[in-house]
């Protein structure tokens, strides 16, 4: 254990995570970031994406839907509105957030400015539903 990092993420609604890693990495606003056992400490803006680890029990991915990342004193402390782990995601349900999105996009194109704020909205639901596909795909 003195060779792995603590990994943590934490919803509004509970500890996802909460085990040893050997290596994680975590979609940031810049790009993917790789956190390896005695890493600097550092705070970092997360994009919604896949976070991935691997540890002593194995390999493990999970969604993130942003946040922010924390690594302090050995331990990664990954804050997100909402997480699920690869076995959680439904799929159905992510094609189907997906495709709502894409509709209030059609409908907001052809609105004028005023749909400009459901626009942004739609876009990020979609990207959202998108990267959770992705996660899902990668099983």
């Amino acid at each position: 254990m003195a060779d792995a990092i603590s990994l943590r993420v934490i919803t509004p609604d509970s500890i996802l995570i909460d085990a040893p890693a050997d290596s994680v990495r975590f979609p940031g606003l810049d790009g993917s970031i790789g956190v390896l056992p005695r890493h600097a400490h550092m705070v970092a803006a997360l994009d919604a994406g896949p976070l991935s680890w691997d540890g002593p029990d194995g390999k493990g991915e999970m969604f993130v839907a942003g946040g922010f990342a924390e690594v302090r004193a050995n331990t990664l402390r990954v804050v997100t509105q909402s997480g699920e782990l690869v076995s959680d995601i439904d799929v159905k349900r992510a094609e189907a957030s997906a495709e709502r999105a894409r509709d209030r996009l059609r409908v907001s194109g052809t609105a004028a400015k005023a749909g400009e704020l459901d626009s942004l909205r739609a876009q990020a639901a979609l990207r959202r539903a998108l990267q959770r596909l992705r996660v899902a795909q990668s099983r």
